[in-house]
């Protein structure tokens, strides 16, 4: 049999349907990240037939023959040394899934599919405060929230939400908050309530283009400390070209990522704590960030 080419294949799966995709998407997973794949496996998780099984099998062995074998000991599908993926596979969503598990509402979740530790989540959301958030996001509607800080408690605030964003501990939202008259970030994990406003429609100076902070794109040179040992083994870690990792970044998340990162920005890398691996090589690029204020060591500058 004629050897199938990566873009004949290409174009065959462009020809199935969406839910087929999924299906041999998901035997693929399989194959590439556990090296092994059954029936019964894409019938537990699409909840099809065995004969239908067997028929994405078949097709998936059409598409792609020297990806898979079957092993005759224990009757399951096997991974070839000759593999080469069909589909692209995102890192940070096999990662999930692999110690997450596969959720989507209606099939439960397993849980990790691999052993695998990791911190808990700490930032506990209320699913239907995240809920009214995405929707008021994508409808672009305003939405009245229960709100508390630090600095005036608990209060009622009417946001215009845009995106949502994570510093790596808890998840915000970035809005204008008509209150304050600004854009802010809002930690979803303080708000008690989130009610759409559907008739309250966002104005001119309340949209995501008017966000000076969040459409500044910072480029930020990450180096290894250097007060650190090992500054070959930093560059390995971050895959840096030539010693340096150049970060592209919206202001208004760049203090928040350095922290997350232990970026030490202070001007003559000072922060003795071994944590901190990386420097930002020109702390003056973060001049006029307001969430810099959250970066390990920045001052701003004195202007005389």
């Amino acid at each position: 049999m004629e050897k199938t080419t990566h873009d004949q294949a290409g174009e065959a799966l462009s020809q199935l349907t969406q839910v087929q995709r999924e299906r041999l998407s998901y035997i693929e997973f399989r194959l590439y990240f556990l090296g092994t794949v059954g029936r019964q496996d894409l019938m537990d998780r699409f909840g099809v037939a065995p004969a239908a099984a067997t028929r994405d099998f078949a097709e998936y062995k059409r598409l792609a023959p020297n990806n898979i074998c079957f092993d005759n000991t224990s009757k399951l599908y096997v991974v070839s040394s000759e593999f080469t993926p069909l589909f692209e596979h995102v890192t940070e969503r096999v990662l999930t899934a692999l110690t997450q598990g596969f959720g989507d509402g209606i099939n439960p979740v397993a849980g990790a599919i691999v052993p695998c530790e990791g911190p808990p989540t700490l930032n506990r959301l209320k699913v239907e405060v995240l809920a009214a958030v995405s929707r008021a996001i994508y409808t672009k509607k305003a939405v009245q929230i229960s709100y508390f800080s630090g600095s005036s408690g608990a209060s009622v605030r009417e946001i215009v939400p845009f995106a949502l964003a994570s510093d790596g501990l808890r998840w915000h939202t970035r809005a204008f908050d008509r209150k304050s008259k600004e854009f802010r970030d809002f930690v979803l994990s303080r708000m008690d309530e989130a009610v759409i406003l559907e008739q309250n429609l966002p104005e001119l100076h309340e949209l995501p283009n008017q966000d000076i902070q969040w459409n500044r794109i910072l480029e930020l040179d990450l180096v290894p400390h250097p007060g650190r040992k090992s500054p070959e083994l930093v560059k390995r870690d971050y895959a840096m070209v030539d010693g340096v990792f150049r970060l592209k970044i919206r202001a208004a998340m760049a203090g928040y990522v350095l922290r997350q990162w232990h970026v030490d920005c202070s001007s003559n890398h000072k922060i003795a704590d071994e944590a901190f691996r990386l420097w930002l090589r020109d702390p003056l690029a973060l001049y006029g960030v307001k969430s810099a204020l959250f970066a390990p060591g920045y001052e701003t500058p004195k202007i005389s």
